[in-house]
């Protein structure tokens, strides 16, 4: 049990008044001949994750430029804010190593009095639950809220002495550490399927031929004829309605679905059996998810249904191999598509129906173990989040 608490708001730990706690600049402040290929890296809200920040930086200013703005700058040891998206207020410490970098507009940085509180103890605190939920309370705007800095300054975040946050960070970092870990298996095992399709399919062998992708099964869009698209009459019943976003997170198996068409819906659509392999062919290029159950999907989804000789496995892990290479080459108007006749004419090794069976069958153990891990991660982040709320109801 920690001892009593104090509950401060976010100014009152902050170094100093003037210049610990600022948001980015304007927009206006910052132009397209301000960046450069290296320099001073660019934090954005794509960085701050919750309680961790994902590094990669991919924009960077010029050294003049980052002095003209120098009072929005950011370093190792600075909690940063995201002042928008899901979920709004989350925070993560910039990482060693980063000493200078520049935050943008969407962005808040924190930089805390140590003498007052663990710089740590105060990021994990901020990606409670609780503390989430009292800083979207604060979120203002019609269509895409945000937080301001000024709201941000007046979130109360309860204070134990700092012996105790030390060991609340000591503790919640052990379970972050298994959080790792266990991410980094996942990774390993993510990689699995292209590793075995190259084993066993890399090197063609005499016998096996080559086809067209058109002609090895049923290969069609899905259809969503109606205008406009969103209709409200067309959603709320018993048919699972699949779009590219719930394909391209599929991580190659349509389990859940997040939206439905009524019995209108589905009249001026088609719907597809459990089996289908489905296709993006728009936004996300050749991204695909096998569907565990019967869906409808639009033409932004091309459905292919294997023939005779042809397992889907195999299909779907031969279409990840060439990703990459169909979304680079895929056209860009307002958004990137390609089209059913380019899929059709891809040129596909077909090899003997009991070799892609036996590789079907190592896919199934690879998703079983795949599922294993993500229950796993599940216990793990169930962990966290737990011992998150007891250290901010004062219990740990």
């Amino acid at each position: 049990m920690t001892a009593t608490r104090l509950s401060l708001q976010l100014a009152d730990i902050a170094q100093s008044k003037s210049d610990s706690f600022v948001d980015g600049p304007f927009g206006s402040n910052l132009k397209t001949s301000d960046f450069v290929s290296t320099g001073i890296p660019l934090v954005r809200v794509q960085h701050i994750g919750v309680g961790v920040f994902k590094d990669g930086f991919n924009q960077f200013v010029t050294s003049s430029k980052f002095h003209e703005l120098s009072r929005h700058s950011a370093r190792s040891g600075d909690i940063v804010f995201a002042k928008m998206g899901d979920p709004i207020g989350r925070s993560a410490l910039i990482p060693p190593g980063v000493d200078q970098a520049l935050i943008v507009a969407d962005c808040v940085r924190l930089r805390v009095d140590e003498s007052k509180a663990n710089k740590q103890y105060v990021t994990w605190i901020l990606n409670s639950e609780p503390m989430l939920d009292q800083i979207a309370r604060r979120g203002k705007g019609a269509t895409r809220q945000r937080v301001n800095l000024s709201d941000f300054k007046t979130v109360q975040i309860p204070l134990p002495p700092l012996s105790d946050q030390e060991r609340i960070v000591r503790i919640l970092d052990e379970v972050e550490a298994l959080r790792r870990l266990r991410a980094q298996a996942d990774e390993r095992c993510s990689k699995l399927v292209s590793a075995l399709f190259d084993e066993m399919f890399g090197d063609p062998e005499d016998g096996w031929r080559n086809d067209k992708f058109g002609n090895v099964g049923s290969l069609e869009r899905g259809r969503s004829q109606h205008r406009p698209r969103d209709e409200s009459a067309l959603f709320g019943g018993s048919y699972p309605f699949i779009q590219t976003g719930d394909v391209a997170n599929s991580a190659g198996r349509i389990t859940t679905f997040t939206q439905t068409y009524s019995e209108r819906g589905l009249a001026q659509s088609r719907l597809w059996p459990p089996g289908t392999l489905c296709i993006t062919i728009a936004a996300n290029i050749a991204r695909t998810g096998i569907l565990g159950f019967d869906a409808c999907f639009p033409d932004s989804v091309v459905g292919f249904i294997p023939g005779d000789h042809i397992a889907v496995e195999y299909v779907q892990a031969w279409l990840q191999t060439i990703q990459k290479a169909l979304e680079y080459e895929a056209p860009q108007a307002a958004q990137k598509n390609i089209n059913l006749k380019t899929l059709r004419e891809l040129d596909l090794i077909v090899p003997s129906l009991g070799l892609q069976r036996t590789f079907a069958a190592r896919v199934a153990e690879i998703r079983q173990l795949e599922a294993a891990q993500a229950a796993s991660r599940q216990r793990i982040d169930d962990l966290f989040q737990s011992l998150l709320h007891r250290a901010f109801q004062g219990e740990l």
